[in-house]
């Protein structure tokens, strides 16, 4: 099957700078894509590019199949079937609700019919009569939305959508728009600084850093198998705990020897780093490592503590909180991960990222 979007070996920059390079993605029909990576890393200027406002130093960009970007030639962004819904929402002030939606629908003749059935999609039928400056920032965001869908867009491109929403409505909201994406069957690409809001909506996450395109994966797959540790520092949160590989099934740490899956070229003898998780870590009152609460912050329905080991290495560890530790307390734990995570140990001060194409089973 065609893929709704395919970027091959893109390069972007300006002038002598170079932003990104041999950058490639892949999403079908109907799959919602996302770009996540620190701030000035390239996400929002991969999405102009994308939708035709930037052109490629080389590479292509293909939609539905079509070559609509390369160094020589770029298909203008009003011919690309592309939406865009932008961060500040960018609502026409003059137009009513359903003024905004069906801007865009110029020679449709079932105008009407179309704007009633996406004011009926997005839960605006009573206010489409309403300015935009009458509505809360979820409606807008709905209604910017609903504008950018009304001409079936081959691609939605959205730049940091809930930004601008309060925090204790984005996940309603980021819910809301996955539902209505999957509803008219929009493929779909979005810029966010936000792992959670990513994790939630996206079926492909793309994480940006040094360059380059580092991992285009599932979330559980970002989380769970980081192909380098930029990967492995960006997305979650935790902690490298130095160990030496016993053999293809144990690394002794101070946490014990941990057994599991070693990648293959991990030697006996090769110092590492093991990655672990606040989730990894398992307070037990039978558990074979001592740990004291130097830290905890209060998170309902759980803390997240630090701990420290007897040798100095400091762990985040997630328990209940009806498991209520006191600051300097000690108490035992055990390490429950499910997927070893290991990298060579890095020697400062010249230490390095691995290459970013070396996958987690290469590197040591």
């Amino acid at each position: 099957m065609t893929p709704q979007l395919e970027l091959r070996h893109l390069a972007i920059g300006f002038a002598d700078r170079l932003i990104l390079s041999d950058i490639g993605l892949v999403l079908r029909k109907g799959q919602i894509g996302c770009l996540l990576g620190p701030s000035a890393s390239g996400k929002t200027t991969l999405l102009r590019t994308i939708a035709g406002f930037e052109t490629p130093l080389s590479g292509q960009v293909f939609i539905h199949g079509r070559v609509v970007s390369r160094p020589d030639w770029c298909l203008a962004p009003e011919r690309r079937h592309v939406g865009m819904v932008f961060q500040d929402f960018a609502l026409f002030p003059n137009l009513t609700v359903e003024g905004n939606i069906a801007f865009g629908l110029r020679g449709d003749q079932r105008i009407r019919e179309r704007v009633l059935g996406l004011l009926k999609l997005i839960g605006l039928t009573e206010v489409a009569s309403a300015y935009p400056h009458e509505l809360s920032g979820g409606q807008q965001q709905r209604v910017a939305l609903a504008r950018a869908i009304a001409p079936r867009p081959e691609i939605l491109l959205l730049d940091e959508p809930f930004s601008s929403i309060d925090p204790e409505f984005r996940e309603q909201l980021a819910r809301e728009v996955q539902n209505i994406l999957r509803e008219e069957d929009i493929t779909a690409i979005f810029v966010t600084h936000n792992q959670y809001e990513a994790f939630l909506l996206a079926d492909e996450i793309g994480v940006i850093g040094d360059g380059s395109l580092l991992q285009w994966d599932s979330g559980y797959n970002l989380y769970h198998r980081p192909v380098n540790r930029f990967v492995a520092n960006f997305i979650g949160r935790g902690v490298f705990l130095s160990g030496r590989v016993i053999d293809g099934q144990s690394i002794e740490t101070a946490l014990g020897v941990v057994q599991g899956h070693i990648p293959d070229g991990c030697k006996g003898g090769c110092l590492v780093d093991l990655l672990v998780r606040p989730d990894d870590v398992v307070t037990d009152p039978d558990g074979g490592t001592k740990a004291r609460v130097v830290d905890k912050v209060f998170q309902g329905p759980t803390f997240q503590y630090t701990l420290a080991l007897e040798n100095g290495a400091k762990l985040l560890c997630i328990a209940p909180s009806h498991l209520d530790y006191r600051t300097g307390e000690s108490l035992r734990v055990r390490l429950d991960a499910k997927h070893l995570i290991v990298f060579p140990k890095e020697t400062p001060p010249f230490a390095t990222v691995p290459h970013p194409h070396r996958a987690v089973h290469d590197v040591c």
